[in-house]
């Protein structure tokens, strides 16, 4: 396993570059492709402190492991690894990943987060009245629902908005809501409502809005900026029948008054109250803000406390007869605080969606876009109804009717590129009812992954930088997989090939001289005379511990077992003999040895060594290998070109 992460630790900081510029010079060939010796000076300054061997930071020295390096690189292709499913797929994710950070995406991220944030900053009170259709319903049933709310919105700018929503709107549990929403922030109702809510003042109606769910309307009731959340403590007795033999509210009274008389809220808690999770703590419960508690009695009261100290009178709630002592107002996070769980909550909501169609215009604007034939005449026949419950089978589209669909740049687009994307697609898709509403979503979902993809790859030919990371990936995980084919796992499961290995280098694995030591350290002088006495007197490690460590006081450590010599437990300098040993004194501490036992050097069996071994035999293996990648590869370096770098680099 070492082995491996050392050799992955080079590769990875390896770069080849796909910048080929016309008059820039050639370093050298490997079967006539071409090596530039820009992308060798790159690395080299680059990489130069990483390696260890003072002969290989030459450029003769690092050109060495550079072309071992190019050689593995051709050898993965030539054996297909970049063909193989496991590497298009986690090359691929990181391609993506890395791409946001130059695809526009993080930007729109962190605007949308910014908005959210203050968004958050401002609470919205309001209710509405929804008429429900489906995502996908056909255009009939959509106008109809839209002409219903769009005659419910004109009453609600006349008529009470309650009455008229338990009349009128198709939301779930309407006649005990009222369609009254309470008190809400950014992410808690999907995107569009939310917009529309913060953009309606008070006292107004929004106008219609369309969401997943249907058509809305929405009237604000209050605004009110958002209070900081707090942390409280709380004695509940409960009102439940049964619960206990005295009145509740005569006891929570007593323990008032005892509160009054300065008795220990905490006691008082773990004696007598109801709530047993939070009395153990003293009655502390989680901090909370305004809306999260499901007693809204509860929450006026504890906001109402000023000063952390303060304590409500009696109070009651639908669990019980309540007092609240107020323990820390807790300040509003700042936005950086708060950015990275809004970034990850703007890609994982309903904000999602206006981070794509966003990166689709800029892409567009970038590179140019251009709308050749529209899809739906041809597909409204080609694709049937099956494609709606998944069943759907591409054909060939004859060359005839194979249309351009669109231009991205300088890559064209046709019908059959989408047919082939539909019949993937079809297969990993919600569930539809429309087929209509299917098509469009496929498309949209076609045309965004054209444009991410054709920027992609014109940003690893116009960003040196995004090249340079997104190739040393690429080399990593293909050299990964063709030394660990080649050279790890091979190696790993010839045990028959280890086991010979050990063999034939049996000098290679002796044991250095060992001893049997109880080693005993402090870093107290006033303590080491005592401890030397001790040791001297021949108590034990663990009595001379117990001696000397009392009164929760650590004044010795105890360290235990047997080491070979240059062993870092051991201190430097130090010369076995049988006994008690000087005072060594490294790292500010003074350390005795008790030597008990001194084993003289000798060969070690196969078991104890079997790690090292294996590590050996890798680079054994990895040594034939890349012999027979040298015969297999011509390498040629252009001398003129290498003596140009040397004064360069040296300079």
């Amino acid at each position: 396993m070492n082995k491996i992460i050392t050799l992955s630790v080079f590769l990875f900081f390896l770069t080849n570059s796909v910048f080929a510029q016309k008059n820039e010079d050639v370093l050298m060939t490997i079967d006539d492709q071409p090596v530039l010796a820009s992308e060798f000076k790159r690395v080299y300054l680059k990489n130069l402190d990483l390696v260890l061997e003072e002969s290989q930071k030459s450029v003769d020295g690092y050109l060495k492991l550079f072309v071992d390096y190019k050689l593995k690189v051709a050898e993965a292709y030539s054996q297909g690894f970049d063909q193989s499913d496991t590497y298009k797929k986690d090359f691929s994710k990181y391609e993506e990943q890395l791409s946001r950070n130059y695809i526009f995406e993080d930007k729109v991220t962190s605007e949308l987060a910014k908005e959210a944030f203050e968004r958050n900053l401002e609470e919205i009170e309001a209710s509405h009245i929804l008429i429900m259709v489906n995502y996908d319903a056909v255009p009939r049933d959509t106008l109809a629902a839209f002409d219903k709310i769009k005659g419910i919105r004109d009453r609600a700018l006349k008529e009470d908005f309650t009455a008229l929503a338990r009349e009128t709107s198709e939301e779930p549990g309407i006649e005990k809501s009222g369609g009254n929403l309470g008190y809400f922030t950014a992410f808690a109702l999907v995107y569009p409502f939310e917009t529309a809510a913060y953009a309606t003042e008070v006292g107004e109606v929004s106008e219609i809005i369309r969401t997943q769910f249907g058509y809305h309307i929405i009237k604000v009731h209050d605004r009110r900026m958002k209070e900081p959340e707090i942390t409280v403590s709380h004695i509940m007795i409960s009102t439940k029948e049964g619960a206990s033999s005295y009145v509740p509210e005569a006891r929570i009274g007593e323990l008032y008054v005892l509160l009054e008389q300065g008795d220990s809220f905490e006691s008082l808690a773990k004696q007598y109250s109801d709530d047993k999770n939070s009395g153990k703590n003293g009655g502390r419960i989680k901090r909370f803000s305004k809306g999260g508690l499901r007693s809204s009695v509860f929450e006026e009261a504890a906001y109402k406390l000023e000063n952390p100290g303060d304590i409500s009178n009696p109070i009651k709630t639908e669990f019980g007869w309540h007092i609240i002592r107020l323990e820390e107002k807790h300040p509003l996070p700042t936005y950086e605080e708060k950015r990275e769980i809004l970034e990850r909550r703007v890609k994982e909501g309903s904000r999602s969606k206006i981070v794509t169609q966003a990166v689709k215009v800029k892409i567009k604007e970038k590179f140019g876009f251009v709308n050749e034939t529209g899809y739906s005449p041809y597909f409204d026949t080609y694709v049937g109804d099956e494609v709606v419950k998944r069943k759907w089978v591409y054909d060939t589209i004859p060359a005839s009717e194979n249309k351009k669909m669109f231009t991205i740049g300088d890559r064209d687009f046709y019908f059959d590129d989408f047919a082939r994307f539909i019949q993937k697609r079809q297969y990993a898709s919600k569930r539809y009812i429309s087929r209509i509403t299917l098509m469009t979503d496929f498309y949209d979902e076609f045309e965004t992954l054209q444009l991410k993809t054709y920027f992609r790859e014109k940003l690893e030919l116009e960003n040196e930088e995004y090249a340079g990371i997104i190739s040393e990936y690429r080399d990593g995980l293909l050299i990964f997989d063709v030394m660990g084919k080649n050279v790890w796992r091979k190696a790993k499961k010839d045990s028959v090939g280890q086991l010979q290995y050990f063999e034939d280098h049996k000098l290679k694995y002796q044991w250095k001289t060992r001893v049997d030591v109880e080693i005993l350290a402090t870093t107290k002088e006033d303590v080491v005379d005592e401890l030397e006495k001790l040791m001297k007197e021949g108590k034990t490690g663990k009595e001379i511990r117990g001696l000397l460590n009392k009164d929760n006081e650590v004044n010795v450590l105890l360290t235990k077992g047997v080491f070979e010599i240059g062993r870092s437990e051991l201190p430097s300098g130090f010369l076995p003999d049988m006994g008690v040993s000087i005072i060594y004194t490294e790292n500010e501490s003074f350390i005795i040895i008790n030597v008990k036992e001194i084993t003289p050097p000798g060969p070690r069996v196969f078991e104890e060594i079997k790690g090292r071994v294996l590590s050996d035999y890798q680079t054994f293996i990895e040594e034939q290998w890349m012999d027979q990648l040298r015969a297999k590869y011509k390498v040629e370096i252009n001398k003129k070109t290498l003596k140009k770098l040397k004064k360069e680099l040296n300079s």
